[in-house]
This record gives C-alpha cells, structure tokens and sequence, in this order.
C-alpha cells in the first residue's frame, strides 16, 4: 500500500486484518531455514555482537523488541508483536517520498540451544507488498569461540510496477537495510550492556 503519510494504528490494524486472511504471496514459504529458492536475489548480511552469554540474551531482547528496524526511514508497526508464528506485521518505509506499507507475517521461530544456541524468526510477504519473499533475522551464539552473531538472510523478486521500475534503486535500498539494520541490533545491545 502507497500513501503520501505515515499510517494511523487504526489503518495498520485493518490493513494487516485484511492481509493476513490472504496467504503468503509466493510458495517457497519457509525456505529462509535452508536454502532459498533459485529464481529470487539473495541478500545475506551478518555482524559480530560481541562475546559471550550476555550479549546473546540482550541481543535476543533487541531482537524480540523489534530493534533492527529503529532505523528513522523504516519501521515495524505494531511495534510491540510478539515474535510468534501467525504474527502479522507491517514494515513502513519511507522511499522517493513516498509511504511504503509492506504486509508480513511470521512464518517459523528459532529457539534452540546446544553447541551453537539460536534465536530468531522470518517472515514472508503478504499480497500487499512491494517485494515477494522472506527474510530471517538469527542470533548465533557459538558456544566454541563463545562469539555472538546477528545474521539477516533474505530472498525476495520485486512485486510492485514502480519496484520493478526503480529495481537498481531498490537493490541499494535492500543492502542499505541489511547494513543499517545489523549496526541497529548492534547498536541496541551496547546501550543495553550499559544499563
């Protein structure tokens, strides 16, 4: 959905009632847990947190606090949804002046401990959004070297005319998300190590 303004929480609320009756918007759903559908542009990007136990459970808090996306030009709304399977969410962007309103919903959620412990979702697009697609957001922490990761793995094919249009810009426009959105987590978890 286009707007020339930011969308009221009544809007988002009934706009993600509508979406999330609809169905994902492609069918490899789910496969941001191995491997991603040949014919979609993949985008990874991963960033070292730091070290250690605690980092991992603040980054973890971060994660569940929707804080990768605390960027000023994109946002979630809600912004307090749980990170729990069936949870929609709307990602609103702002872009060549432009109100993008992206329809999500969360698809599967890791939670796992063992030799590498694991937390973190992926959501899929819903028909009301500029891209097809999934993106997973993952900390890793590697019991081994005790290091604690932040990976974001996305596939995703334009959907919306002026997507395709723009396409070059929209690419920058991905990567810049992956790079601000992992310095974001990052970013997070140092306040929180402060306080």
């Amino acid at each position: 959905m286009l707007r020339l303004r930011a969308p009221s929480d009544d809007l988002i609320r009934e706009f993600l009632l509508q979406q999330g009756k609809l169905g994902f918007s492609y069918d490899s759903v789910g496969y941001s847990s191995h491997t991603p559908p040949a014919d979609f542009v993949v985008d990874s990007t991963r960033i070292k947190l730091g070290e250690g136990e605690q980092i991992y459970r603040l980054a973890v808090e971060s994660l569940k606090n929707w804080d990768q996306f605390k960027l000023g030009w994109v946002k979630v709304q809600p912004s307090q949804v749980p990170i729990q399977v069936g949870e929609s969410v709307a990602v609103v962007a702002r872009a060549i002046g432009l109100v993008w309103i992206n329809a999500c919903q969360i698809i599967y959620v890791v939670d796992e401990s063992g030799p590498v412990s694991r937390f973190g979702f992926a959501y899929g697009t819903l028909p009301d959004h500029a891209a097809i697609g999934e993106e997973r957001f993952l900390i890793e922490w590697n019991h081994e070297d005790n290091s604690v990761w932040f990976d974001i793995l996305a596939f995703s094919k334009p959907r919306h005319f002026l997507v395709r249009l723009g396409y070059p810009i929209v690419r920058l426009t991905q990567k810049r998300f992956g790079r601000e959105s992992t310095n974001a987590l990052l970013k997070s978890v140092m306040n929180l190590k402060k306080s």
